[in-house]
């Protein structure tokens, strides 16, 4: 399957690696999702890049067909290579409602992740933990001020986006300290902004 990546084909663009992945999806190839797999730890940085991409773009189709890798993805969030760790964040979103129990003891090594990371891994980062909250209501103690603290001091323009990110865990015992926290930076908020959020709140 590495044959077929872009970096191999001599091509710049994802279209090769967003078929590669539609293709493991229809055959359900797991042979061919390991030998991807296998490829992040390639020496060959256009590899592993584009390896990382064929897996997220699996996980947002067929999470199951990634789920078991989930602990590769966790400790891949500790390396150098910036697109290899936001893109296995975002592989980690992925699967987080199926794999939660996987990802439970290591939590601690996301939460570094989510600290340290760049812009992309913490968006996906607040997806991993929005849905790790929405799988087990057990995660809402440790979790849930985490993600309340975090819109209480990320960027403005950032709120409504990670708000819509939150949302989908939050129920009617979490949902007025959510508003709450929203409604306490509104100051900041641009009117643009301010209608993203406020169809945030109404759907709730």
């Amino acid at each position: 399957m590495i044959e077929y990546l872009a970096c191999k084909l001599g091509r710049n663009d994802e279209t090769p690696n967003i078929a590669l992945a539609e293709k493991l999806c229809d055959t359900e190839d797991q042979a061919g999702i390991r030998e991807i797999v296998g490829g992040l730890g390639s020496r060959e940085k256009g590899v592993a890049g584009d390896c990382i991409k064929v897996l997220y773009e699996v996980g947002q189709r067929k999470p199951e067909l990634i789920a078991e890798y989930a602990g590769v993805f966790i400790t891949a969030l500790s390396g150098k290579d910036n697109r290899i760790v936001w893109g296995s964040m975002t592989a980690l979103a992925c699967i987080a409602p199926i794999a939660h129990e996987a990802l439970d003891a290591r939590i601690p090594e996301i939460l570094h992740a989510y600290r340290n990371g760049s812009v992309i891994t913490v968006d996906n980062s607040i997806s991993v933990f929005a849905r790790l909250c929405k799988a087990d209501n057990a995660y809402m103690e440790e979790i849930f001020p985490l993600l309340l603290e975090h819109l209480a001091s990320c960027r403005a323009k950032e709120i409504p986006q990670h708000a819509e990110r939150i949302a989908e865990c939050i129920d009617q015992e979490h949902r007025e300290a959510f508003v709450k926290t929203l409604e306490a930076r509104h100051g900041e908020l641009t009117d643009a902004q301010m209608r993203r959020l406020g169809k945030v709140i109404k759907a709730l």
